[in-house]
């Protein structure tokens, strides 16, 4: 390889399962993806801390059940230990309770585990961009949730007013959109669509997607029905 050729750096990934079988056969088969380097795996929830913490990884693709500690507890602890890991929860279904639960400790979406190959590879890609890896229905679920949190008493925090454009991208947001279908909904950039949500998310001061939707919904910042 010639010395001048700028190849960006791969996703460095870390896999957290105690099926032995599927989280060798993950890592296996993420390893032959151009882009991914996984750079360690883990059995258990204590194991997966501690070797996150060591790493640094860009994400780690965490099993929500789990001896010793569970996937919840893991996800607080790594998010604690390097902020800037994106974390996907892994599940056997989507009706899992604790899923919400991730979401709120820093979680940037989940995947089932029945997922193919390329379905997990691109999850990895898209989180490690910044995007949350929510679909609908569990953007419904979660939209529900945030619902019942909101106080009718709670006063706005003055100041931090959103652009009529920067409350179209949230709302799509909510929906489960990512970048790509948000553009083509509104007939702007991808680019463009990052440049919003960075800005939604530095004039809330929060530090993901789904934090600013939980926002939103408390604030009544939404027209959610």
């Amino acid at each position: 390889m010639s010395p001048t050729t700028t190849d960006p750096e791969p996703i460095r990934v870390i896999v957290v399962d105690d099926q032995e079988l599927f989280r060798r056969g993950l890592v296996m088969l993420l390893s032959a993806e151009q882009s991914i380097e996984v750079v360690g795996e883990a059995a258990d929830g204590d194991e997966g801390a501690t070797l996150a913490a060591a790493s640094a990884p860009d994400v780690v693709l965490l099993d929500i059940r789990m001896p010793k500690r569970t996937g919840l507890e893991a996800c607080q602890s790594i998010k604690q230990a390097v902020p800037s890991a994106k974390i996907i929860m892994l599940t056997v279904s989507d009706e899992e309770a604790d899923l919400y639960e991730a979401v709120k400790s820093g979680a940037s979406g989940y995947l089932l585990k029945d997922s193919s190959i390329e379905e997990v590879a691109q999850a990895v890609r898209v989180v490690a961009d910044g995007q949350s890896l929510i679909s609908p229905s569990m953007a419904v679920k979660l939209i529900d949730e945030f619902k019942q949190m909101s106080r009718p008493e709670r006063n706005h925090v003055p100041g931090l007013r959103l652009t009529e454009r920067e409350l179209e991208v949230l709302r799509l947001v909510a929906k489960g959109l990512n970048n790509r279908e948000i553009a083509k909904q509104l007939f702007i950039s991808e680019n463009t669509v990052k440049n919003h949500v960075r800005n939604i998310l530095e004039k809330l001061q929060l530090h993901s997607r789904m934090e600013a939707v939980m926002y939103a919904v408390k604030e009544k910042l939404l027209d959610l029905p």
